[in-house]
């Protein structure tokens, strides 16, 4: 039996996410071990799930680089669980990379009261989320979420959205979603029925959010805000991430730790200026220039650096 398929018939006119798994009816007659194995054997759906889209996801995130190097954002939108990991992913780019806030933007049905508690019928109004996306302009995406595929409110932001000539990318879990005519690209995570009835936090929501931290940090990688797997755009504002940033400086040049902070202090706590000015052999201002030429990406700088005369220090 495929993850969207009944036993029966009944309710097969609702989208698979609210449809009974026949797998969990006697869950709540099950012991611990067997209700936590049984939950972890139906999330591993999610996982294949997104395996299945890669294709389609690959595209939507060259679409995104194409759109940010032109000086677009990106812009998500949902309702609840869907609208809390959008704002989630969006959230985590600047600690990660470095990336300014308004670049990745997430909106939630409700605004930020959303985020802790329900906000009774924010998800059904389409007109807010026209709204939040009319916006948008042709150098723009707006990524819809939904497990369902049919939020009103996400609805509205793709419809206004699309009209602007931003490009529409709906991320569902109902590969017959009434809301893919507003959607470019539509990546169906078909988990199927929830071991909870409805219950999209369970694994509807882990494929979302499975997508959404490819799809960002791919886009990330694309930009050149990592050297190797290293996470180089890391902003050092705490103790912690200060000794991140030596250990990373460490790792990637294979300095010892007291010249890796002698190095981000000539570099003015710059970590990409360190790498490449350590790497290259160049100077900071050298090795600043050419991380500007080359939109902040240390492969492409020291490349560039080893294909022209060395300045002299």
């Amino acid at each position: 039996m495929t993850p969207n398929q009944n036993s029966t018939d009944a309710g097969a006119w609702l989208p698979p996410t609210e449809q009974r798994n026949p797998r969990s009816t006697e869950i709540d007659a099950l012991g611990t071990l067997e209700t936590l194995r049984l939950l972890n054997d139906e999330s591993a759906v999610a996982v294949e799930a997104v395996d299945a889209v890669l294709p389609e996801l690959a595209g939507v995130v060259e679409e995104a680089v194409a759109r940010m190097r032109r000086g677009g954002t990106i812009h998500y939108f949902g309702a609840g669980t869907s609208g809390r990991l959008g704002v989630l992913d969006a959230s985590e780019l600047k600690p990660t990379f470095n990336l300014a806030p308004d670049r990745v933007v997430a909106h939630i049905a409700g605004g930020s009261p959303a985020l802790m508690e329900a906000v009774e019928n924010a998800e059904d109004s389409a007109d807010d989320g026209r709204r939040e996306a009319e916006t948008l302009g042709e150098n723009d995406m707006a990524v819809g979420i939904a497990a369902s595929g049919s939020t009103p409110y996400v609805g509205g932001a793709l419809e206004a959205a699309q009209k602007t000539g931003a490009f529409t990318v709906l991320i569902s879990n109902n590969p017959d979603a009434p809301l893919a005519e507003w959607a470019d690209s539509h990546l169906v995570l078909d988990t199927g029925a929830e071991i909870i009835t409805g219950s999209t936090r369970l694994k509807a929501g882990t494929a979302q959010k499975l997508a959404l931290n490819a799809f960002s940090t791919a886009v990330m990688i694309a930009q050149g805000r990592t050297w190797e797997n290293l996470m180089v755009s890391v902003v050092a504002t705490n103790a912690k991430l200060r000794e991140r940033t030596v250990r990373i400086l460490c790792e990637a040049v294979g300095l010892e730790e007291v010249e890796a902070e002698q190095k981000l202090q000539q570099a003015d706590g710059d970590l990409k200026v360190a790498i490449v000015m350590s790497l290259a052999e160049i100077s900071v201002s050298r090795a600043a220039q050419l991380l500007q030429e080359h939109s902040g990406s240390v492969r492409a700088a020291v490349a560039a650096s080893s294909s022209s005369e060395k300045p002299h220090r």
